[in-house]
């Protein structure tokens, strides 16, 4: 996988982030979700890398980036840590503005970089998520048992970590069969994502992702819809329909967006995986437009 693609190693002001980079045209930055790592894009890399060059980095936390401490607020794992960790790797590369896509977690790194970095973020995309405060909010008693475990991990360390460590591969099997829509990982894919949750790293990191969540991430998206900001840079929302019972994400996202438009596909959440012909299409089709 990723073939013709060149792995790099960049220096953060807050941590070392793993990547891959390919492909030719105007930059495009793809971000996952949990509990993957970047190999979540080698589906859907090969056609866009004829139009864009891509970074594909694995976030702090996961894959092969640094798993730096954490402190009492959790906001070293927060997303407006991490996302500037992502101004910072592609000013590094030469990119000054940039493409987004973000998956799961990564979808809540892309909106959280386009509302604070606006200036580097010339479209962006945001796949199977709603911003992280409405998404609390709007849980009711259906929502909360299959995304059990935002609650589960944001238990304090080291009680989700304990119980996850007893046996990582049936745990991470657990959470990606019960949100997935259809038999969609590969067995590449899938021992790539296995290796890496077998990290007992991984394992404190990815929770300490979902503590930032429940607190700080919170914390910034009140503030942020208190005081009225919005995403200005275009927004594209697309999402897995199979998961969300009728609902459409496009309501939510008009009061966080001035410019958003998108539309639920025949999937689960694992889209990038599950539906990359049809997320290809979108993606070639939004950010081929001019800013």
């Amino acid at each position: 996988m990723f073939e013709g693609f060149v792995r790099k190693r960049i220096k953060t002001s807050g941590t070392e982030i793993a990547l891959v980079q390919g492909g030719a045209g105007s930059p495009m930055l793809l971000l996952h979700g949990y509990p993957q790592n970047h190999f979540i894009w080698h589906k859907i890399a090969p056609r866009l890398a004829q139009d864009f060059t891509l970074v594909i980095p694995d976030l702090r936390g996961y894959g092969d980036s640094s798993k730096p401490p954490t402190d009492a607020d959790h906001f070293p794992y927060s997303k407006q840590a991490m996302a500037l960790d992502m101004v910072e790797v592609m000013s590094t590369l030469g990119f000054d503005r940039f493409d987004v896509v973000g998956h799961d977690r990564g979808g809540r790194v892309t909106y959280r970089l386009a509302l604070d970095h606006p200036e580097h973020v010339r479209r962006a995309a945001v796949l199977d998520i709603i911003p992280t405060i409405e998404q609390f909010e709007r849980a009711d008693r259906f929502a909360a048992r299959a995304f059990y475990h935002w609650y589960f991990l944001a238990q304090p360390a080291p009680f989700p970590e304990t119980l996850i460590g007893k046996d990582p591969d049936y745990f991470l099997d657990h959470v990606m069969q019960s949100l997935r829509g259809s038999d969609s990982f590969s067995p590449e894919a899938m021992e790539a994502y296995r290796k890496s949750f077998r990290d007992p790293e991984v394992i404190h990191a990815s929770c300490e992702d979902y503590r930032a969540g429940i607190t700080c991430d919170c914390k910034f998206d009140e503030a942020d819809r208190a005081a009225g900001r919005k995403l200005t840079p275009p927004l594209l929302a697309l999402w897995g329909a199979r998961g969300r019972r009728g609902a459409s994400l496009l309501d939510v996202w008009k009061l966080w967006a001035t410019d958003v438009r998108g539309e639920g596909l025949d999937c689960g959440h694992f889209i990038p995986e599950e539906a990359p012909d049809a997320l290809t299409q979108h993606l070639l089709s939004f950010f081929a437009k001019e800013s």
